[in-house]
Protein backbone atom coordinates (compact mmCIF):
# COMPACT_ATOMS: atom_id res chain seq x y z
CA UNK A 1 0.00 0.00 0.00
CA UNK A 2 1.00 3.36 -0.98
CA UNK A 3 0.39 6.50 1.72
CA UNK A 4 0.10 9.73 0.55
CA UNK A 5 -1.04 12.83 2.79
CA UNK A 6 -4.42 13.25 4.73
CA UNK A 7 -4.46 9.83 5.15
CA UNK A 8 -5.06 8.94 1.04
CA UNK A 9 -3.79 5.87 0.40
CA UNK A 10 -3.28 3.48 -2.85
CA UNK A 11 -3.51 -0.39 -2.75
CA UNK A 12 -0.76 -1.79 -5.33
CA UNK A 13 0.44 -4.87 -6.24
CA UNK A 14 2.95 -7.13 -8.44
CA UNK A 15 5.57 -4.05 -8.87
CA UNK A 16 7.79 -6.49 -9.97
CA UNK A 17 5.85 -7.47 -12.64
CA UNK A 18 8.57 -6.65 -15.58
CA UNK A 19 7.05 -4.71 -18.60
CA UNK A 20 9.90 -4.01 -20.62
CA UNK A 21 11.17 -7.49 -20.82
CA UNK A 22 14.70 -6.78 -22.69
CA UNK A 23 15.72 -3.90 -19.97
CA UNK A 24 14.50 -5.62 -16.60
CA UNK A 25 12.04 -2.40 -16.20
CA UNK A 26 9.60 -3.11 -13.81
CA UNK A 27 5.64 -1.90 -13.06
CA UNK A 28 7.90 -0.90 -9.71
CA UNK A 29 10.53 1.11 -11.86
CA UNK A 30 7.82 2.79 -13.63
CA UNK A 31 5.77 4.23 -10.07
CA UNK A 32 8.97 4.86 -8.95
CA UNK A 33 10.03 7.29 -12.12
CA UNK A 34 6.83 8.86 -12.17
CA UNK A 35 6.72 10.19 -8.53
CA UNK A 36 10.31 11.53 -9.45
CA UNK A 37 9.30 13.48 -12.48
CA UNK A 38 5.46 14.19 -10.79
CA UNK A 39 6.85 17.71 -9.90
CA UNK A 40 6.56 19.19 -13.24
CA UNK A 41 4.44 16.44 -14.29
CA UNK A 42 1.53 16.75 -12.73
CA UNK A 43 1.06 20.86 -13.28
CA UNK A 44 1.00 19.28 -17.33
CA UNK A 45 -1.75 17.22 -16.78
CA UNK A 46 -3.94 18.54 -13.92
CA UNK A 47 -7.69 19.35 -14.64
CA UNK A 48 -7.01 17.40 -18.08
CA UNK A 49 -8.85 14.01 -18.87
CA UNK A 50 -6.80 11.49 -19.28
CA UNK A 51 -6.81 8.48 -21.77
CA UNK A 52 -5.56 5.19 -20.84
CA UNK A 53 -4.13 2.77 -22.93
CA UNK A 54 -3.04 -0.29 -20.81
CA UNK A 55 -0.62 -2.83 -21.36
CA UNK A 56 -1.59 -5.28 -17.95
CA UNK A 57 1.88 -7.70 -18.86
CA UNK A 58 4.03 -4.92 -20.39
CA UNK A 59 4.50 -4.28 -23.56
CA UNK A 60 4.90 -7.44 -25.32
CA UNK A 61 1.52 -8.33 -23.71
CA UNK A 62 -1.68 -7.26 -25.48
CA UNK A 63 -2.98 -3.80 -24.82
CA UNK A 64 -6.53 -2.14 -24.99
CA UNK A 65 -7.68 1.54 -24.84
CA UNK A 66 -9.90 3.06 -21.88
CA UNK A 67 -11.64 6.08 -22.00
CA UNK A 68 -14.35 6.07 -18.96
CA UNK A 69 -13.23 5.75 -16.16
CA UNK A 70 -14.71 2.45 -14.99
CA UNK A 71 -16.22 0.98 -11.70
CA UNK A 72 -14.74 0.13 -8.54
CA UNK A 73 -12.57 2.84 -9.08
CA UNK A 74 -10.49 3.50 -5.56
CA UNK A 75 -11.01 6.34 -3.53
CA UNK A 76 -9.25 9.58 -3.51
CA UNK A 77 -8.49 9.27 -7.65
CA UNK A 78 -9.77 12.15 -9.38
CA UNK A 79 -12.99 11.37 -12.03
CA UNK A 80 -15.38 13.80 -13.41
CA UNK A 81 -18.03 14.23 -15.52
CA UNK A 82 -17.41 15.24 -19.28
CA UNK A 83 -19.05 16.53 -22.52
CA UNK A 84 -16.80 14.25 -25.09
CA UNK A 85 -15.71 15.25 -28.54
CA UNK A 86 -19.15 13.29 -29.94
CA UNK A 87 -21.36 15.31 -27.25
CA UNK A 88 -21.90 12.39 -24.71
CA UNK A 89 -21.83 12.67 -20.97
CA UNK A 90 -18.63 10.54 -19.69
CA UNK A 91 -17.32 9.60 -16.66
CA UNK A 92 -12.93 10.61 -17.29
CA UNK A 93 -10.01 9.92 -15.11
CA UNK A 94 -8.81 13.21 -14.52
CA UNK A 95 -4.84 13.95 -14.52
CA UNK A 96 -3.73 16.12 -11.32
CA UNK A 97 -2.57 14.24 -8.14
CA UNK A 98 0.08 11.43 -7.88
CA UNK A 99 -2.31 9.03 -6.84
CA UNK A 100 -4.75 9.36 -9.18
CA UNK A 101 -1.41 9.14 -11.61
CA UNK A 102 0.20 6.19 -10.01
CA UNK A 103 -3.29 4.23 -10.45
CA UNK A 104 -3.45 4.43 -13.94
CA UNK A 105 0.21 2.39 -14.05
CA UNK A 106 -1.31 0.12 -11.06
CA UNK A 107 -4.18 -1.12 -14.19
CA UNK A 108 -1.00 -1.22 -16.45
CA UNK A 109 -1.34 2.15 -17.95
CA UNK A 110 2.47 3.08 -19.74
CA UNK A 111 2.06 6.46 -21.49
CA UNK A 112 -0.29 9.27 -19.53
CA UNK A 113 -2.23 10.80 -22.86
CA UNK A 114 -3.84 13.74 -21.85
CA UNK A 115 -6.60 16.22 -23.34
CA UNK A 116 -5.28 19.68 -24.64
CA UNK A 117 -8.35 21.35 -22.47
CA UNK A 118 -8.89 21.12 -18.86
CA UNK A 119 -12.53 20.50 -17.40
CA UNK A 120 -13.07 23.61 -16.10
CA UNK A 121 -13.36 24.73 -19.65
CA UNK A 122 -13.31 21.38 -21.97
CA UNK A 123 -14.52 23.58 -24.93
CA UNK A 124 -11.30 25.79 -25.31
CA UNK A 125 -7.84 24.60 -26.12
CA UNK A 126 -5.04 25.78 -24.35
CA UNK A 127 -2.78 24.18 -26.91
CA UNK A 128 -2.31 23.23 -30.33
CA UNK A 129 0.07 20.41 -31.62
CA UNK A 130 2.51 19.32 -35.03
CA UNK A 131 3.46 15.81 -35.38
CA UNK A 132 6.09 15.20 -36.77
CA UNK A 133 5.24 11.88 -38.09
CA UNK A 134 7.85 9.82 -40.29
CA UNK A 135 7.01 7.06 -42.66
CA UNK A 136 8.93 3.93 -43.17
CA UNK A 137 12.52 3.87 -43.98
CA UNK A 138 12.42 7.65 -42.52
CA UNK A 139 15.69 8.68 -40.29
CA UNK A 140 15.22 10.49 -36.79
CA UNK A 141 18.14 12.54 -38.02
CA UNK A 142 15.64 13.46 -41.13
CA UNK A 143 12.93 14.43 -38.45
CA UNK A 144 14.97 16.83 -36.50
CA UNK A 145 16.02 18.24 -39.91
CA UNK A 146 12.41 18.83 -40.77
CA UNK A 147 11.40 20.10 -37.22
CA UNK A 148 14.41 22.43 -37.44
CA UNK A 149 12.35 23.93 -40.39
CA UNK A 150 9.09 23.58 -38.89
CA UNK A 151 10.50 25.69 -36.11
CA UNK A 152 12.14 28.58 -38.51
CA UNK A 153 8.29 28.86 -39.74
CA UNK A 154 7.07 29.26 -36.31
CA UNK A 155 9.75 31.78 -35.44
CA UNK A 156 8.83 33.74 -39.09
CA UNK A 157 5.15 33.74 -38.39
CA UNK A 158 6.18 35.03 -34.51
CA UNK A 159 4.82 32.34 -32.92
CA UNK A 160 5.75 30.74 -29.22
CA UNK A 161 6.05 27.38 -29.09
CA UNK A 162 7.80 24.33 -26.89
CA UNK A 163 9.75 21.41 -28.21
CA UNK A 164 9.86 17.89 -27.32
CA UNK A 165 10.60 13.90 -28.44
CA UNK A 166 7.44 12.18 -28.97
CA UNK A 167 8.79 9.28 -27.30
CA UNK A 168 8.56 6.84 -30.29
CA UNK A 169 9.88 8.03 -33.28
CA UNK A 170 9.12 11.53 -33.92
CA UNK A 171 9.36 14.87 -32.56
CA UNK A 172 6.07 16.98 -31.17
CA UNK A 173 5.82 21.02 -31.46
CA UNK A 174 2.91 22.39 -29.44
CA UNK A 175 2.22 26.28 -29.20
CA UNK A 176 0.68 27.92 -25.86
CA UNK A 177 -2.63 29.44 -27.11
CA UNK A 178 -4.49 32.41 -25.30
CA UNK A 179 -7.59 31.91 -23.40
CA UNK A 180 -11.05 31.23 -24.99
CA UNK A 181 -9.46 29.81 -28.04
CA UNK A 182 -11.28 27.14 -29.98
CA UNK A 183 -10.68 23.99 -30.82
CA UNK A 184 -11.61 25.47 -34.48
CA UNK A 185 -9.19 28.02 -34.36
CA UNK A 186 -6.27 25.91 -32.58
CA UNK A 187 -6.73 22.79 -35.41
CA UNK A 188 -6.59 25.99 -38.19
CA UNK A 189 -3.60 27.64 -36.68
CA UNK A 190 -1.62 23.96 -36.59
CA UNK A 191 -2.89 22.67 -40.07
CA UNK A 192 -2.02 26.05 -41.80
CA UNK A 193 1.48 25.59 -40.22
CA UNK A 194 1.87 22.51 -41.46
CA UNK A 195 0.56 23.56 -45.50
CA UNK A 196 3.49 26.36 -45.60
CA UNK A 197 5.78 23.73 -44.08
CA UNK A 198 4.78 21.19 -46.47
CA UNK A 199 4.92 23.69 -49.44
CA UNK A 200 8.38 25.23 -48.62
CA UNK A 201 9.97 21.43 -48.25
CA UNK A 202 7.86 18.94 -50.43
CA UNK A 203 10.43 16.39 -50.58
CA UNK A 204 10.61 15.86 -46.89
CA UNK A 205 7.04 16.85 -45.72
CA UNK A 206 3.55 15.67 -46.61
CA UNK A 207 0.23 16.20 -45.91
CA UNK A 208 -1.06 12.61 -46.42
CA UNK A 209 -2.20 10.91 -43.42
CA UNK A 210 -2.63 7.60 -44.98
CA UNK A 211 0.72 5.51 -44.73
CA UNK A 212 1.12 3.89 -48.16
CA UNK A 213 0.09 7.21 -49.94
CA UNK A 214 2.53 8.84 -48.79
CA UNK A 215 5.72 10.24 -51.14
CA UNK A 216 8.53 7.52 -50.48
CA UNK A 217 11.25 9.02 -47.81
CA UNK A 218 8.59 12.02 -46.32
CA UNK A 219 7.20 12.62 -43.11
CA UNK A 220 3.18 13.28 -42.25
CA UNK A 221 3.04 17.06 -40.39
CA UNK A 222 0.18 16.21 -38.16
CA UNK A 223 -1.98 18.54 -37.17
CA UNK A 224 -5.25 16.73 -36.71
CA UNK A 225 -5.13 15.49 -33.23
CA UNK A 226 -6.35 18.86 -32.35
CA UNK A 227 -10.35 18.54 -32.03
CA UNK A 228 -12.13 18.48 -28.89
CA UNK A 229 -11.31 14.59 -26.81
CA UNK A 230 -8.54 14.20 -28.51
CA UNK A 231 -5.23 13.65 -26.64
CA UNK A 232 -1.65 13.84 -27.08
CA UNK A 233 1.06 11.94 -25.13
CA UNK A 234 2.80 14.18 -22.17
CA UNK A 235 5.97 15.86 -21.55
CA UNK A 236 8.24 13.56 -19.64
CA UNK A 237 5.77 10.29 -20.23
CA UNK A 238 6.90 6.93 -20.67
CA UNK A 239 6.58 5.15 -24.07
CA UNK A 240 5.45 1.89 -24.97
CA UNK A 241 8.89 1.31 -26.55
CA UNK A 242 11.98 -0.58 -25.95
CA UNK A 243 14.50 1.00 -22.74
CA UNK A 244 11.50 2.74 -22.01
CA UNK A 245 11.93 6.17 -23.97
CA UNK A 246 10.35 8.88 -22.77
CA UNK A 247 8.58 11.96 -24.14
CA UNK A 248 11.21 14.64 -23.84
CA UNK A 249 11.24 18.23 -24.04
CA UNK A 250 14.23 19.71 -26.34
CA UNK A 251 15.95 23.03 -26.38
CA UNK A 252 16.78 24.50 -29.72
CA UNK A 253 20.13 23.80 -29.81
CA UNK A 254 19.48 20.26 -28.92
CA UNK A 255 18.07 19.52 -33.07
CA UNK A 256 21.32 17.99 -34.40
CA UNK A 257 21.79 15.19 -36.75
CA UNK A 258 23.65 13.28 -33.58
CA UNK A 259 20.24 13.72 -31.04
CA UNK A 260 19.10 10.15 -30.20
CA UNK A 261 15.71 9.10 -28.97
CA UNK A 262 17.51 5.88 -26.81
CA UNK A 263 18.69 9.10 -25.02
CA UNK A 264 16.28 9.82 -23.26
CA UNK A 265 14.43 7.04 -20.92
CA UNK A 266 13.13 5.97 -17.56
CA UNK A 267 16.95 6.11 -16.00
CA UNK A 268 18.00 8.90 -17.75
CA UNK A 269 15.35 11.36 -17.62
CA UNK A 270 15.64 12.24 -14.01
CA UNK A 271 19.31 12.84 -13.90
CA UNK A 272 18.65 15.27 -17.74
CA UNK A 273 15.74 17.27 -15.45
CA UNK A 274 17.91 17.68 -12.45
CA UNK A 275 20.67 19.22 -14.97
CA UNK A 276 18.38 21.36 -17.43
CA UNK A 277 15.27 21.98 -15.60
CA UNK A 278 11.83 21.83 -16.75
CA UNK A 279 12.09 23.08 -19.88
CA UNK A 280 8.51 22.10 -21.19
CA UNK A 281 6.89 24.25 -18.49
CA UNK A 282 8.96 26.95 -19.07
CA UNK A 283 8.16 27.24 -22.97
CA UNK A 284 4.18 26.37 -22.39
CA UNK A 285 4.11 29.59 -19.64
CA UNK A 286 4.34 32.08 -22.46
CA UNK A 287 1.32 31.83 -24.51
CA UNK A 288 1.21 33.41 -28.18
CA UNK A 289 -1.23 36.11 -28.33
CA UNK A 290 -4.45 36.19 -30.42
CA UNK A 291 -3.06 38.47 -32.52
CA UNK A 292 -0.22 36.32 -33.90
CA UNK A 293 -2.64 33.52 -34.19
CA UNK A 294 -4.69 35.98 -36.26
CA UNK A 295 -1.45 37.33 -38.29
CA UNK A 296 -0.71 32.84 -39.00
CA UNK A 297 -4.13 31.77 -40.51
CA UNK A 298 -3.98 35.05 -42.78
CA UNK A 299 -0.47 34.40 -43.97
CA UNK A 300 0.10 33.05 -47.73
Amino acid sequence: MLRFGRGASLDVSSLDKVYFPDDGITKGDLMQYYTTVSPVLLPLIRDRPLVLKRYPDGIEGSSFFQQNAGRDIPEGVRTAAVTTGEGDRAVRIIGGDLLTLLYTVQIGTIAVHAWQSRIRDVNHADSTTIDLDPGPGVTFAQVVRLAGYVGAELKELGLKFALKTSGSRGIHMALPLPSRTTFDEAAAVALRVAERVVERHPKLATLERRVDDRPPGTIYVDAQQNAKGKSVVAAYSVREKPKARVSAPLRWPDLRRTLRLETFTVRTMPARLSSVGDLWGEAMRSRNTRRALDRALRSG
